[in-house]
């Protein structure tokens, strides 16, 4: 391209992560909450960072599980996000979609008894919980 190898590497560099930024973004736009979920998702934030950390440092769970939580803590301790907090609700929508979409996957892999367990709210914020993840409650 421009005949320097570190300059090529630098632009290759940069555009790799504008491309892993962009579809970053994509999937978030494709796993985000509907309507006024959200919302309830910032309300509970306080109960989801104990939910996780509490989940993150029970060892029954598998490994990959308990990885994925502790990235995600990782995550939202960084100052760094794919939109920043500074921007009025989008920029802790990112945060909210991605805790959404782990909790999914640890939903999945875990199974739901083992998120009740660790829940440390009220009933009524785990059902909005439930709700805002799009995981079935026990019956």
């Amino acid at each position: 391209m421009t005949g320097s190898f570190w300059w090529d590497l630098l632009i290759g560099v940069a555009v790799a992560l504008l491309l892993a930024w962009a579809a970053l973004l994509v999937a978030l736009v494709l796993v985000r909450p509907r309507g006024g979920l959200l919302r309830e998702a910032l309300r509970l934030l306080p109960d989801v960072l104990r939910l996780i950390r509490r989940l993150a440092a029970d060892k029954t769970l598998p490994r990959g599980v308990r990885i994925r939580l502790g990235l995600l803590l990782a995550y939202l301790a960084l100052p760094i996000d794919l939109v920043p907090d500074f921007i009025p609700v989008l920029g802790y929508a990112d945060d909210a979609i991605i805790v959404s979409a782990v909790l999914r996957s640890v939903v999945r892999r875990a199974g739901l008894e083992a998120v009740r367990a660790h829940w440390p709210g009220t009933e009524d914020g785990f059902a909005a919980l439930t709700r805002l993840t799009g995981i079935r409650p026990l019956p």
